[in-house]
């Protein structure tokens, strides 16, 4: 039976992978690219966003292709972004340090590196370093109606060390 599922399976999984019949043939000749290192900007968070000292890497922006962009962003320790959202959702991939974020109404949550951050469409957050750490993580942005984030009030001071008595404006702003 496992045989017969295989031979069966076989030609499906060949199908799979050949171009559609009239499948665009430009396709064959589009090359992969690559952005080095030096050609990609880096541009320091602006204080409307971002409390403390932050850098954001762009690695590469969103497109018809791939409607997300990607960035490293640096926290120095005691950085961090403002309150916002994402329309279509935002994962964030922690690659040095020890962080803090946050959910609207929930609790201060640790993350550290190597741990993997989703914050889904239209969740207030926020996200930064830890008091005494550096963190830096990689920023996966969705991109809906041309639009990647909204920006909200700055995140407190007593709300960064996770007092909750601060959170008296409303969730969307």
């Amino acid at each position: 039976m496992r045989r017969a599922l295989a031979a069966l399976a076989l030609p499906l999984l060949a199908l799979a992978g050949a171009p559609a019949a009239g499948a665009d043939r430009d396709d064959r000749s589009k090359k992969q690219t690559i952005t080095r290192s030096e050609d990609q900007t880096s541009t320091v968070g602006p204080l409307d966003t971002f409390t403390g000292e932050v850098r954001v890497d762009t690695l590469f922006p969103a497109g018809a292709a791939a409607p997300y962009s990607g960035a490293y962003v640096t926290f120095q320790p005691g950085a961090r972004s403002a309150w916002h959202t994402h329309p279509a959702g935002q994962r964030l991939v922690v690659t040095e340090g020890v962080g803090r974020t946050q959910q609207w109404g929930g609790p201060l949550r640790e993350i550290r590196a190597g741990d993997v951050v989703w914050c889904p469409p239209g969740v207030k957050h926020w996200h930064g370093a830890a008091p005494d750490s550096v963190m830096t993580h990689m920023a996966l942005t969705g991109v809906r109606d041309e639009r990647a984030v909204t920006w909200m009030e700055h995140v407190s001071d007593a709300q960064y060390h996770g007092h909750p008595a601060d959170d008296t404006s409303p969730p969307g702003r």
